[in-house]
């Protein structure tokens, strides 16, 4: 929980109002412009995270290889919206759906919230969707790399809505075949940058494996921006600004 507290820190947006929002695994923090924040935002967009995650669980149900596969899978007719994202990312990056999850749920619930106010930022375990229009700033975190809580990245407007999505070996619970402290990956859908960093995390076993992460990421048709970390050494590409905190 203090490591958690602390990430979390890294994405609030001083101007913004945040909230928090937990259905089952989901748990969301979610930033909204002061004049749209109200009780009744809150409660709406519990709601619809409880009808997102619904209808992906009641698809697993019937299809529970969604939930298990490591390699990309071919949807039914009857998946759902965030179910067809999720494979699509998936098969971009060559991993299971379920690499996608956090962030697809974050770009459901964020998109959804952009009709409502104009900069919403939406985190789900370290999975960010944003759209702003003004220039954000987002910290770094890298478990127990000198760069955790030192480096941010500079986000301007003109590049949002956006996806900002880690992976980590060394940090948290998901699945990883790899050692990188963090592996990010900016890209317009937070699905795909989802999909994608946990791919590019996994080709991390060592420092030397920083440069081929970021290539293989930046070779992903919408892949706009990768930062791959291990211990003191960084690898970056793409429209990335990391700026000092």
């Amino acid at each position: 929980m203090p490591r958690l507290r602390t990430y979390r820190a890294l994405c609030r947006q001083e101007d913004l109002v945040h909230f928090r929002v937990v259905v089952k695994e989901t748990d969301l923090d979610v930033g909204v412009r002061r004049e749209r924040f109200s009780p009744n935002l809150v409660e709406w967009t519990l709601g619809l995270t409880r009808e997102c995650r619904a209808a992906l669980e009641a698809y697993i149900a019937g299809h529970p290889a969604f939930l298990t596969s490591l390699e990309p899978l071919d949807v039914r007719p009857d998946a759902p919206a965030i179910a067809l994202e999720m494979a699509r990312a998936a098969r971009l990056a060559g991993v299971g759906p379920m690499a996608a999850v956090a962030g697809a749920i974050a770009e459901h619930v964020g998109r959804a919230l952009m009709r409502r106010s104009r900069d919403v930022i939406v985190e789900n375990g370290g999975d960010i969707f944003l759209r702003s229009t003004r220039r954000r700033y987002v910290g770094v975190f890298a478990g127990d790399s000198p760069f955790s809580h030192r480096l941010a990245l500079e986000i301007p407007p003109d590049l949002t809505p956006l996806g900002i999505c880690t992976s980590s070996g060394t940090v948290g619970h998901s699945l990883s075949f790899g050692n990188a402290d963090a592996v990010i990956i900016l890209a317009p859908g937070a699905a795909l940058a989802d999909a994608v960093a946990t791919a590019a995390a996994n080709l991390v076993r060592d420092t030397a494996d920083l440069e081929r992460a970021v290539n293989f990421a930046m070779g992903i048709g919408g892949v706009v921006g990768a930062v791959a970390i291990r211990g003191d050494r960084l690898a970056a590409r793409g429209r990335v600004k990391l700026v000092p905190v």
